[in-house]
């Protein structure tokens, strides 16, 4: 357990991206409210997952995570969560498939409310109101009373990420995941895509293999693992008035605390600095956590980062996620992993191939060049093959829907293309196709990975 530490410390530190709430009491009210409602999830299945990335950490499974750039309350609908969870899914078979690794299914879901902003304020037209930080906080609508953050929006995100999380259980353990179903998890516009054709190709063997093993007796009764799947949550730990409500003792570990607003928590590239209040309040939480890692950090910056957020170097505790951009991963991860291989860290390396690609389209549009994304990713196991490491993960912003929001791909998405279905809150998200195009690329470098394995060892 973390020293001199409590739920509260965070409150003695510097704070930044966070809101300034206008009704102080209502937001002292809502927080104690908060604090009486049950867990969302529970430390259990944290430390299932710690275990779990303990595994990737270890070279032998992967971490997919993925989801929502920013949920919001107005694109609450069970449909939106199904097909999101019905692309991770198709993504770890893909995976699963090619690497014979275990996949660790985390989304961004849940609860992936709050967005840091590079400016406090906005400007339109000569107004200026208070920039839009996520429906947990304030609302995207362009007006002074929307914009005002307002405290009792973290009842409504708790209450969401309550019925998001009761429908991904039910999907994940009901049948939904059910190894069988492969098939049916194809979307169906996704026949426009020329990766719909491999994808069913991949879920032909599966079945075959699948059909073979129920000849010899191994079926979903004989062994539950083939229709049903763990499946994690996951968001940014910004808000922190929300996530200190939500954090509880364990009530099998006295002096253990766990962040029950979701299993995994990570903190963004704007929040990690020394003396954060949010690396404070991470610091003292035994969940699984994340740390994005930019440009702008050193090797050293990193090391004191680890001593605080991991003093104890548990596997499966620290998942770090580089995010470069795809013309400048090679040239600043390396320094990374070579210093966190040499103090011995078990740490899981993640890929975030979406932060650092950003760009405007002529038509004003935010997007993200398809061919970039690739670009970071392969970046990204080229290094971790140079320094003899494993890359672990992959961090995308992605969503089941048949959105136009990241150009290119085997869909060939132009920039007049963005208009026709832009309808994220925040950044371009990859949409169901190019989900599964990654998962291909993603595939194919795990396979390699595993015959130079398999070559060394021989």
């Amino acid at each position: 357990m973390a020293t001199n530490w409590t739920p509260a410390s965070w409150r003695q530190h510097k704070a930044v991206q966070m809101p300034e709430y206008p009704d102080q009491q209502l937001l002292a009210a809502t927080e104690k409210e908060l604090s009486s409602y049950p867990p969302l999830v529970f430390a259990g299945e944290a430390r299932g997952l710690r275990g779990a990335l303990a595994q990737v950490a270890a070279g032998k499974a992967f971490l997919l995570q993925g989801g929502d750039c920013a949920e919001s309350f107005a694109e609450f609908h069970p449909n939106n969560i199904r097909d999101t969870f019905r692309v991770l899914l198709q993504m770890a078979v893909v995976l699963t498939y090619a690497s014979k690794l275990p996949i660790v299914k985390v989304g961004r879901m849940a609860g992936q409310f709050a967005k840091p902003r590079s400016a406090a304020t906005e400007e339109i037209d000569g107004v200026s109101l208070p920039s839009y930080r996520g429906d947990i906080v304030n609302d995207i609508g362009f007006e002074e009373a929307s914009r005002q953050p307002d405290p009792q929006r973290m009842i409504r995100a708790y209450s969401q990420s309550a019925a998001t999380l009761n429908l991904l259980r039910a999907f994940a353990q009901g049948g939904y995941a059910n190894l069988h179903q492969v098939h049916a998890w194809t979307l169906d516009f996704m026949g426009r895509s020329p990766w719909a054709a491999q994808y069913g190709e991949v879920a032909k063997r599966i079945g075959d293999a699948l059909d073979f093993m129920a000849a010899c007796g191994i079926n979903p009764e004989t062994v539950p693992q083939l229709k049903g799947t763990d499946f994690y949550t996951s968001h940014e730990a910004l808000l922190l008035p929300y996530e200190q409500a939500m954090t509880r003792e364990d009530s099998l570990n006295a002096g253990e605390y766990y962040d029950t607003s979701a299993h995994f928590l990570w903190i963004g590239d704007r929040t990690r600095f020394e003396g954060s209040a949010h690396v404070e309040f991470l610091r003292g939480i035994n969940n699984p956590i994340g740390l994005k890692c930019g440009p702008s950090l050193e090797p050293d910056a990193l090391l004191r980062m680890l001593d605080t957020l991991d003093p104890n170097r548990q596997p499966g505790r620290i998942t770090l996620i580089t995010r470069y951009g795809h013309d400048k991963i090679e040239k600043h991860l390396p320094a990374l992993v070579r210093a966190v291989k040499r103090e011995g860290r078990q740490v899981v390396w993640s890929c975030d191939p979406m932060h650092g690609n950003v760009v405007k389209a002529p038509n004003g549009y935010k997007t993200r060049p398809f061919d970039r994304i690739l670009d970071e990713v392969r970046g990204f196991f080229a290094v971790h093959r140079a320094e003899g490491t494993h890359g672990g993960g992959i961090h995308a912003e992605m969503t089941g829907q048949n959105v136009t929001e990241c150009t290119g791909g085997a869909m060939a998405l132009t920039n007049e293309n963005l208009a026709d279905r832009y309808h994220t809150h925040c950044d371009p998200r990859l949409n169901a196709g190019q989900s599964i195009e990654l998962a291909f690329l993603l595939a194919e470098m795990l396979n390699q990975e595993m015959k130079e394995r398999e070559r060394a060892a021989a």
